[in-house]
């Protein structure tokens, strides 16, 4: 490790965080992201030589070490990783505070509106609430990734300033995270799904996903001598479906991934005591505040009825 970065938490000289100007921020995350300091150089245009003069310089400000030196790149450390995800989220509510005041002069709203979303409601849920949006204001221009909801999923993504907002799983078991806003969207009744006029579905060998249940129904699931483990397990929900119209076993899916299922398959209603997942938003505290963000969360709560016949809006 360099010894200018070591000495960095108590050089004595260090200047105040508060100090760090925005180019010195996107060399951080650029260092963050590539994983080392030539391949940040190289995404910035820079010589490594000035993005690591600007690295050292931000430890000495932070008042930590944000990278650890070796041969195999920069890895952050856990101030690195906290200073980037701060990092980020700075410097998009810089791009936001050009955004909303070119669009308070014009009365327009405009700009990228960064969404992370798991898989099926980026299929069924968003594309008519993003056309509802972009109706209402042309100006703005959603970017849509699909991230598992594994781990810290689409909240996730948020924390770390790479979306705007996400679309997550939430709920009494699985709160929003400390530093984020959000509120529940949908309760997704899970129902049994089989091949279509099967005489006894409940004795197939289930098929089931990595991200299918979760916290969520676990508790249900345990209680259910019927439910095997799986013997198939698939990366997404729509391949379980496949399987199952195929009549290679049953699953226990929730509504939102049963929207446009193919032929062959049967959804039976596992009754009052069903389990469900909870579905809904989480954004910062800041970009909640910003015009954009906020016309889309209106369009979702606003969307009574359009995630599917099964899913209930709140």
């Amino acid at each position: 490790m360099d010894t200018a970065a070591k000495s960095a938490p108590g050089a004595a000289s260090a200047t105040r965080a508060a100090d760090l100007a925005p180019h010195e921020l996107r060399v951080l995350v650029a260092v963050d992201s590539e994983r080392g300091f030539s391949a940040a150089a190289k995404a910035l245009g820079l010589t490594q030589s000035a993005v690591s003069h600007s690295i050292r310089g931000t430890e000495r400000k932070v008042g930590a070490v944000l990278f650890e030196r070796g041969r195999k790149g920069a890895t952050p450390t856990a101030a690195g990783a906290a200073a980037a995800a701060h990092a980020r989220r700075v410097l998009r509510l810089l791009d936001t505070l050009a955004a909303e005041a070119r669009g308070a002069e014009r009365g327009t709203v405009a700009g990228p509106l960064r969404i992370a979303a798991f898989r099926s409601v980026a299929l069924y849920l968003l594309p008519p609430v993003l056309e509802r949006l972009t109706a209402r204001h042309p100006g703005i221009e959603p970017e849509v990734r699909v991230v598992r909801e594994l781990g810290a999923g689409t909240a996730g993504e948020v924390a770390q300033g790479r979306a705007d907002l996400g679309i997550a799983t939430i709920g009494a078991t699985s709160p929003v995270p400390a530093g984020l806003i959000g509120d529940v969207l949908i309760e997704e009744p899970y129902s049994l799904v089989h091949p279509a006029g099967h005489p006894d579905p409940r004795s197939l060998p289930l098929v089931d996903w990595h991200e299918n249940c979760g916290s969520y129904t676990r508790t249900w699931w345990a209680g259910q001598d019927w439910i095997p483990k799986a013997t198939v397990l698939t990366e997404d929900d729509g391949a379980v479906l496949s399987m199952v119209s195929r009549g290679l076993g049953m699953a226990i899916m929730p509504a939102l991934s049963l929207n446009g299922a193919p032929d062959g398959i049967e959804i039976t209603d596992l009754g009052p005591e069903r389990p469900s997942r909870s579905v809904g938003y989480v954004t910062t505290p800041e970009q909640a505040a910003t015009v954009a963000v906020r016309a889309l969360i209106r369009e979702l709560r606003a969307a009574e009825g359009g995630a599917g016949s099964e899913a209930r809006l709140r």
